[in-house]
């Protein structure tokens, strides 16, 4: 959520926000919602003032009637909570500003590379893509997934459930040993308040999955329970920055992705995310992402991986994201780069929703956090990638050097 005193100062400058976030927004409803509720509230003050000041006052030339104002505040009460929750409502479904170095641009066409990182291997064979070859192997069987659940769900067995459990594990301790994470294992689900703290509800309700008999919604990541472990909190300075990585299952409904990725595991309801959360101080805030980023890429390049960084632009950022690196994969069946994890800096505008703050050093005011978050990394994605970055001719599959440990030794994986 913004601060409603910037988009009335800054009217013109957040509709250039909208504009190039492809967002459309009338905001001089806002500015109209602000001036009745102030208007609500200067009459009510008013009267209260008045009531104050004639039960002290024995002087009855003053025209007061103190039954009518009682009526009077109760209605301008009722009015103001009106007033309130739709302007609050109306605030909840505006974007997050957009940091000064996030590109304009219309899609995911107009995303500048930031850099690259390795060389995508040459084949002496036509590689294949990850399901011509999982299947064979019998490490997922795609039919039972649906036969199960529906479609987008997979069932994966042998070695294919062992790697991914291999990869969790993984990372998992490169994030807790190296990078200084304090992992934590969160609940799946969550109240409604808290996907509306980092900013899925309102207005991403239709992607994801709810308990119809509770206040109880599946998580569509781990960045939802991590980044509102704080909620309605005031921190020290001195104890920031906070760090937390979570393996959770995720689900989303994948609404409006109809067509894309049917086939495989690439964009599934339910998958497998390793997350990272930061919250920190806005002054840290943007060397913070570049940690974070450079976090989430050493998975990629322990692994031998090769991928790209590219800077978001304007018309491709998600909804609460001022910066946001996207970190592709080379998938060789597809010959070009797939998204694996996105790393974002939020700033102040999923604290504000959620009240999270810190007390500054020097003791004065507390001031709402930044946080950050990002994937570190997506394990079924991960998966994929070796598979088909580490296929052999035969249909078996290399097992990369660093994952060999977390495979009890085991380097291939054959029919």
């Amino acid at each position: 959520m913004l601060d409603i005193k910037y988009i009335l100062a800054n009217q013109a400058e957040y509709a250039e926000v909208l504009k190039n976030r492809h967002f459309d927004f009338d905001l001089n409803v806002i500015a109209e919602l602000d001036s009745r509720r102030r208007k609500i509230i200067g009459e009510t003050e008013t009267l209260k003032a008045m009531r104050n000041r004639k039960s002290k006052s024995a002087d009855a030339t003053e025209e007061f009637d103190p039954k009518a104002a009682k009526a009077r505040i109760k209605e301008l009460d009722s009015e103001l909570a009106e007033v309130e929750k739709e302007l609050h409502d109306y605030m909840m479904t505006l974007p997050n500003k957009l940091s000064s170095t996030t590109p304009i641009g219309n899609d995911e066409n107009d995303n500048p590379v930031v850099r690259t990182w390795g060389t995508p291997r040459e084949f002496t064979f036509e590689p294949k893509a990850h399901w011509d070859i999982a299947e064979p192997l019998g490490i997922m069987d795609f039919e039972k997934g649906v036969m199960l659940a529906q479609s987008r769900f997979t069932v994966l067995k042998g070695m294919g459930a062992r790697m991914e459990r291999a990869l969790v594990n993984f990372m998992l301790d490169m994030h807790t040993k190296k990078h200084g994470y304090l992992e934590v294992e969160p609940p799946f689900m969550v109240r409604s308040a808290i996907l509306e703290g980092t900013g899925q509800l309102p207005k991403f309700a239709e992607d994801l999955y709810r308990l119809q008999n509770d206040d109880l919604w599946l998580i569509p990541t781990a960045e939802v329970p991590l980044t509102n472990l704080n909620r309605e909190s005031i921190l020290e300075e001195k104890d920031l920055p906070l760090y937390y990585t979570a393996y959770t299952p995720c689900f989303r409904r994948e609404a409006g992705s109809a067509g894309r990725d049917v086939r495989g595991l690439m964009r599934q309801h339910q998958f497998d995310k390793v997350e990272m959360v930061k919250i920190c101080t806005p002054e840290t805030s943007y060397d913070e992402l570049e940690k974070l980023t450079n976090n989430a890429a050493e998975v990629l390049e322990t692994l031998g991986l090769p991928y790209r960084v590219v800077n978001l632009c304007s018309g491709d950022i998600g909804f609460g994201s001022a910066k946001t690196y996207d970190l592709e994969v080379w998938l060789p069946s597809q010959n070009k780069y797939r998204e694996i994890s996105s790393c974002s800096n939020c700033e102040d505008f999923q604290a504000r929703r959620m009240s999270l703050r810190y007390r500054p050093a020097d003791g004065g005011r507390p001031v709402f956090a930044h946080t950050l978050n990002g994937s570190g990394i997506a394990v079924g994605r991960t998966l994929i990638a070796i598979i088909e970055n580490y296929q052999n001719e035969d249909g078996s599959v290399n097992v990369p050097e660093a994952l060999v440990p977390y495979m009890d030794g085991i380097t291939r994986i054959t029919r």
